[in-house]
């Protein structure tokens, strides 16, 4: 993966089942940003402030991924490129479960405790609780399937009806 900050991002729409996202992506077509409804353009000047951002069409590889997502290929996100590189949180802790988040298969779930333990700080839940909600890529790194250490449904950007939605399309959630 780049090391390097991105200096333009293009920001585009997708629908979705579960509404739509908005997605920054960089000259290599790799995703740098996500966000259900309002807030990625806002969220983009704070992980690489640097950047310009305009709006474009989204990277085709993105597009038929998410629709392969969505129509039950529930591993069809990890075809997606991402980035982190340059980003503002750099490698620290925040970064690192980041980063984490892309180890955690569909279908699975992990608690805040295990989510700290991953990303090298046991006993850090409620950090890692933060760093959740300030996941640039949301879906992509599924925080979705972290879940409360007593199988609580919590903290999800895009609201918990569509964390619980997606947690039952991957055949985590069997209720």
């Amino acid at each position: 993966m780049d090391d390097a900050a991105p200096q333009r991002l293009t920001l585009s729409s997708i629908d979705t089942p579960i509404g739509p996202m908005a997605f920054a992506s960089d000259p290599d077509g790799r995703v740098r940003g996500a966000s259900f409804g309002e807030g990625l353009e806002r969220t983009m000047q704070r992980v690489w402030p640097a950047a310009e951002l305009a709006a474009g069409p989204p990277p085709e590889p993105v597009r038929s991924a998410l629709a392969a997502y969505f129509a039950g290929e529930t591993e069809a996100l990890r075809r997606i490129a991402w980035s982190l590189g340059g980003a503002a949180a750099g490698d620290g802790f925040q970064a690192r479960v980041w980063r984490a988040l892309a180890e955690i298969p569909a279908g699975a779930t992990i608690s805040y405790g295990e989510m700290a333990k991953r990303a090298g700080e046991p006993g850090a839940a409620q950090a890692a609780g933060v760093a959740l909600n300030r996941n640039p890529i949301p879906l992509v790194l599924p925080c979705h399937r972290v879940i409360g250490a007593d199988g609580a449904m919590v903290g999800f950007g895009g609201g918990l009806e569509r964390k619980t939605w997606l947690l039952r399309h991957e055949g985590a959630l069997l209720i």
